[in-house]
């Protein structure tokens, strides 16, 4: 099948964590409404978060504990009140008074679980009725879900060293704990559907606005997830519940050991045999929470690095297993047949999977910072065609400036050259940036049917703004742009630059 194609437009990168708000991280607030409002009259067409499910170690969003629950961080008590749920007083009890410019995630998780707290002893029949009629709606994820956050909280969130019968599911064992857990249960549907009802009234309005959403799908889920605890079946486990290997990448640029993301694997053969039912349900539903779906580490579909589960150190000892191909491609395009996608193709990419996913009619991505290692890479500008998302950098990468500063001074000096930026004062940043805008600019300019920039980049901030950096466990995800901040963006530029180069256009050719 043929995937559906993007128009020639352009998109800012904001995670909804690092949004603007009075809770300690960026949530489903008026702060939200507000950037759309600027994305807009800047000419963006596209706003792109990172993956907005429940949150896994280190605060990643990449590798939570369920494919389908949302972060229930971005909750925002002003929506709760306004169901009557919480009192003024109790919203004004939860507000932040601590460092506007990073995310106090131990605040936020003790602050909106207290509210959720006092809100759900307060439903109204007229909610607990939608509750069930969206606990029904969701019913193949939602329930498992709930009894295995229960579970979680009594026994911690390890499922293989629970009592037997609970994490190898047997049905006297689930029967007891639904029973028991019944309120704890309850608590958590309430929980996701107010995450949800949060969601989708928020990108209504956005949507309005003419601004769609890019969401963001990782590859691999958690090894302790409720994924993995209801499908064990489907991924390489031993007897026990753990992975016989795990996810990663071999060495690269950003790591000379490589990466050990510690994901357990897909049996892939197990999942063609009812047709990746699971898989198919989960870009499904992704498609019903955005407007477009960026994949992740999109190369695995064709295939992936297994890593010895006993290698702690080095992902040198693993090896490349094939993956399930076109087929799972072209099941998820007949699926979803006006779905846009974005396919994450960065890495090092043989020749047989580079021939796999171009032929998958799927755009994929390049970035600038990538361009400028000395050879004739495919991340410069003039290779960039109709078929390229083009971005100034990932959430894995350093900002633009903070990149700027790093480089080698012979390649910063030719990168500067080739965006036609000379003289001094590369380095002086902020909203007025003359090197990074030259960037931007050069971008813009492109072939690139879809142009991407962080926020960060567009406001000229250093490498103290930097959101992720890979093989990092701590002290990742927690930039967040204060409101004043991010009013001082160059608007007239921005809107010039999306004006000039053609892409105020939005929304599928």
């Amino acid at each position: 099948m043929i995937a559906p194609k993007f128009k020639r437009s352009a998109g800012v990168l904001m995670p909804v964590s690092s949004l603007p708000s009075p809770y300690g991280i960026g949530c489903f607030s008026r702060d939200a409404d507000n950037f759309a409002e600027m994305a807009k009259d800047m000419g963006f067409s596209w706003w792109q978060v990172l993956p907005i499910t429940i949150l896994g170690a280190g605060n990643s969003p990449y590798s939570g504990y369920s494919t389908h629950a949302g972060n229930f961080l971005y909750i925002n008590p002003m929506l709760l009140k306004a169901e009557g749920l919480l009192s003024d007083e109790e919203v004004e009890a939860a507000k932040y008074r601590g460092e506007p410019y990073k995310v106090d995630y131990a605040f936020a998780r003790e602050n909106i679980t207290r509210v959720l707290h006092i809100a759900f002893e307060r439903l109204t029949p007229e909610i607990r009725e939608k509750i069930a009629a969206f606990e029904e709606e969701e019913s193949y994820w939602l329930s498992d879900y709930a009894l295995f956050m229960a579970l979680a909280d009594r026994y911690g969130g390890d499922w293989t060293k629970w009592e037997h019968g609970l994490a190898f599911r047997e049905a006297s064992a689930l029967a007891a704990a639904r029973k028991e857990f019944a309120r704890e249960i309850d608590y958590y549907i309430f929980e996701q559907y107010e995450f949800y009802r949060e969601w989708f009234f928020l990108k209504e309005r956005v949507n309005a606005r003419g601004v769609r959403i890019i969401g963001d799908l990782p590859f691999y889920v958690a090894t302790e997830s409720v994924d993995v605890w209801t499908n064990a079946s489907e991924f390489l486990l031993d007897e026990k519940g753990h992975p016989k290997a795990v996810a990663g990448v071999p060495p690269d640029a950003f790591a000379a050991k490589g990466q050990i993301w510690g994901n357990c694997l897909y049996d892939f053969a197990a999942m063609k045999k009812n047709g990746y039912k699971w898989w198919r349900r989960r870009i499904s539903h992704c498609l019903k929470m955005y407007d477009a779906l960026r994949l992740d580490h999109f190369r695995a579909f064709y295939n992936f690095f297994a890593i010895p589960a006993d290698d702690k150190d080095t992902a040198v000892n693993g090896e490349w297993k094939y993956g399930p191909g076109q087929e799972l491609i072209d099941l998820m395009l007949k699926d979803n047949p006006d779905a846009l996608f974005i396919a994450e193709d960065l890495g090092l990419i043989d020749p047989d999977c580079r021939k796999f996913i171009d032929g998958t009619g799927i755009p994929t991505m390049r970035v600038f910072q990538f361009a400028f290692d000395g050879t004739q890479s495919v991340h410069l500008p003039y290779f960039y065609d109709r078929t390229n998302v083009a971005y100034s950098g990932t959430h894995d990468n350093n900002t633009l400036l903070g990149w700027l500063y790093e480089m080698n001074p012979d390649a910063r000096d030719f990168a500067l050259k080739y965006c036609g930026f000379s003289g001094a004062g590369w380095g002086s940043g902020g909203p007025g940036c003359a090197s990074t805008k030259a960037i931007l600019r050069t971008i813009s300019a492109s072939s690139a049917v879809l142009a991407v920039f962080p926020v960060q980049d567009m406001l000229g901030y250093g490498a103290d703004t930097r959101i992720n950096v890979p093989g990092v466990a701590e002290g990742n995800w927690e930039f967040r742009l204060a409101y004043e901040l991010m009013l001082t963006v160059d608007r007239d530029f921005f809107l010039d630059l999306n004006n000039t180069y053609g892409r105020l256009g939005g929304g599928r050719a």
